[in-house]
């Protein structure tokens, strides 16, 4: 049985010539892949046509003439501009025409749109944004990567629930380990917030909690799932992108300051190139949005194509392992 994925032509800063690359790509890949691409027929079949020469499958094209900038609000593409991509790709998913969403475009109105369009799942108080780290054994993830800044400790439960689902059947980590940042191991650390949270998390049934991690262990994996709430995630998810442009900065002008021989640069450079790609987005495409009644994925306003390739199958993925369908169970278990 084919998956069919929805994606958003017109998502990102170089669309949608990479998102047409990246479908292109993911099609020649997966017999049992079909795409609907939405977006405005005038601007993406001419590119369409150019750039598929020679492929064996193309998408189906679904004409969507409302274009929205990443200055749109949420409000003004839920009320004026529902013959947009955003708009009428989620519409698709909730009559299900199609089995999950993937856009690199305006953050906030992705997230305005499917949850006003798909709905949550009827147990889950708030979705959640997932974000990927980069540690010494592979990655780890973040639950909130910033979709809700304020949150209770109930919600942060429900995060916590929901990673696990999806490291487990996503990532196909055997019995997740989930631990709570915060600005000390013990178990009194914290605010308000983080104490009462860790009571909730360590009462929690079908949860392998393994206490409170620092920001010092992000990077260990400490956790294959790491807990906090949008504004204390999204910090972190940021200051990690920055590690990958700025560390080879830094170790360029001491390499310069030792003055090191050429083969001895040459060897430090494809260090440093390992460690950023480490870092590079790209290669897990997007941020899924756990909680809602359908399969979304957000991509990096700077995605290539093989970032939405990655999106692509990430969505294949999550359909083929009934993700929502098991965080539904394990919140009402």
């Amino acid at each position: 049985m084919s998956i069919r994925v929805a994606v958003d032509a017109m998502g990102g800063d170089d669309a949608p010539d990479v998102v047409i690359k990246g479908v292109l790509s993911s099609l020649e890949k997966a017999s049992d892949l079909e795409i609907l691409l939405f977006g405005p027929e005038a601007t993406i079949d001419p590119l369409l046509t150019r750039l598929s020469v020679g492929a064996k499958r193309k998408p189906t094209l679904v004409d969507s003439p409302d274009i929205i900038t990443m200055s749109d609000s949420p409000t003004t593409v839920l009320k004026t501009k529902q013959e947009s991509s955003i708009h009428k790709a989620l519409s698709a998913c909730k009559r299900g025409e199609a089995d999950a969403f993937i856009s690199a475009g305006n953050t906030g109105a992705i997230l305005a749109a499917a949850l006003f369009l798909l709905g949550r799942l009827s147990a889950v108080k708030r979705p959640t944004l997932i974000g990927y780290f980069p540690t010494l054994r592979g990655h780890c993830i973040l639950l909130d990567a910033g979709a809700n800044v304020d949150c209770k400790p109930d919600h942060l439960v429900q995060f916590a629930q929901m990673g696990s689902v999806y490291a487990e059947r996503a990532m196909h980590r055997e019995n997740p380990t989930v631990a709570l940042m915060n600005i000390g191991e013990e178990p009194g650390k914290g605010n308000i917030q983080a104490k009462e949270a860790y009571k909730l998390l360590s009462k929690a049934p079908n949860l392998n909690f393994v206490g409170n991690i620092e920001g010092r262990d992000m990077l260990t994996h400490a956790a294959d799932v790491v807990v906090a709430d949008g504004y204390v995630g999204n910090v972190l998810l940021k200051f990690g992108e920055s590690v990958a442009s700025v560390l080879p900065k830094m170790v360029s002008a001491e390499m310069m300051s030792l003055e090191m021989s050429q083969e001895e640069q040459a060897i430090v450079i494809r260090a440093l190139r390992g460690v950023k790609a480490r870092f590079d987005y790209q290669e897990y495409g997007g941020a899924p949005l756990l909680g809602l009644d359908g399969t979304v994925i957000i991509g990096h306003g700077g995605s290539n194509e093989q970032a939405v390739e990655n999106m692509i199958f990430n969505a294949v993925e999550m359909v083929t392992q009934n993700v929502s369908g098991s965080i539904t169970a394990a919140l009402s278990g």
